[in-house]
Order: C-alpha cells, then sequence, then structure tokens
C-alpha cells in the first residue's frame, strides 16, 4: 500500500492559493481516476483506492499547514505504513513557477508544513515532490505571498507542473523505482 499526501490548507478561502498546489495535485489525481475523498479520519480527508494491483492512500491533512504531521502519522500508524511507501507533495518558494523537484529526503527548507511532517515521522528521509511557486518580488511578506493565488500570466505553468507531478505519482504507482521517476520528471 502506498501513501500520496498532498500539503496545503483546508477551506475554500485557500483553495487556489500557492501553498495548496499540493492539494491540487491531489484533486488531479481524483480527477483523472475518478476517485473522491471520501473518507474523514486522522485530521484529515483520504480515499483509499487500487491503482493498477496497487492498493493507495490519496491524503489531504485538514490540520492546516502548519500541523500536517499530525494527521499523516496517524494515518500511516492504522494502516501500517513503510516510509518507503510515502510521498510527500507541497510548494517551494525556492523553485521557479512551473519547475517540479522529486527528491527521496530533504530538510524543511523553512517550509512549515514539511517541518511538522519530519517531526511527526521522525525522519527526514522521505519522498517528496516540489512544485515551485517562486520567491515574492518586492515588499510582499512570504505568508502573505504563499496564501495569494497564482496570477493570471502563471496559470499554464501551474497546471503544467501539476499535470506532471501527477503523471509522476502514476508512474511510481505503477512500480517504477522512484529513482526512476525522479530522473524523468526533474525538470
Amino acid at each position: 500500500m502506498k501513501l500520496i499526501v498532498g500539503l496545503g490548507n483546508p477551506g475554500r478561502k485557500y483553495k487556489q492559493t500557492r501553498h495548496n498546489i499540493g492539494f491540487m495535485v491531489i484533486e488531479e489525481l481524483l480527477h483523472r481516476n475518478q476517485w473522491i475523498l471520501d473518507k474523514a479520519k486522522f485530521n484529515g480527508d483520504y480515499s483509499m483506492e487500487h491503482y493498477e494491483g496497487e492498493k493507495v492512500i490519496l491524503l489531504q491533512p485538514q490540520t492546516y499547514m502548519n500541523l500536517s504531521g499530525e494527521s499523516i502519522r496517524p494515518l500511516m500508524d492504522y494502516y501500517n505504513l513503510d516510509l518507503d511507501d510515502v510521498l510527500v507533495i507541497y510548494d517551494d518558494l525556492d523553485l521557479p513557477t512551473g519547475k517540479i523537484r522529486l527528491r527521496q529526503k530533504g530538510g524543511h527548507g523553512g517550509h512549515n508544513g514539511v517541518r511538522s511532517t519530519i517531526d511527526h515521522l521522525g525522519t527526514k528521509e522521505f519522498k517528496r515532490i516540489r512544485l515551485g511557486v517562486g520567491r515574492p518580488v518586492g515588499p510582499i511578506p512570504v505568508v502573505d505571498y504563499v496564501l495569494g493565488a497564482f496570477p493570471k500570466e502563471e496559470q499554464e505553468e501551474v497546471i503544467i507542473s501539476i499535470k506532471n507531478a501527477a503523471d509522476a505519482c502514476e508512474s511510481w504507482l505503477k512500480g517504477t523505482p522512484f529513482i526512476e521517476v525522479m530522473n524523468e520528471y526533474n525538470n
């Protein structure tokens, strides 16, 4: 069984914000496969499905970003999931909008959702897909920037990065070793 987690904030207010691009990848996977998040437990909304013979859980924590690990860890414990079978998707200020990066481990890079995940998993060694949202230009505080929507001129790049991240997830679910998925999708 594999777990794919998209990080974000719950509620309509945050739906199309930069910080919610992890949720957007989960929504893309749900849409492609006609799945729905039909379970609410472990401080999250999730779906348990089958994909190409692999059991998969798609999770959107409902804890708000800074407490994401409080949803991920209990779900992992309940379903007895191994760290090798977990993939976390989130926004990254250090990548330009439209870029994605896959890694097998790493620090939190100042991302509070990832910091919470590392704290609750007790390790930095879990698979991740980082989607670029760029850095604010000018005197915009980072918190206002990540909680803001993508401007119209970035929409096409954002959609492409979401689709690429979803493609990478599906490749991993089909059994492609993550290192090979990384080689193919790191752009």
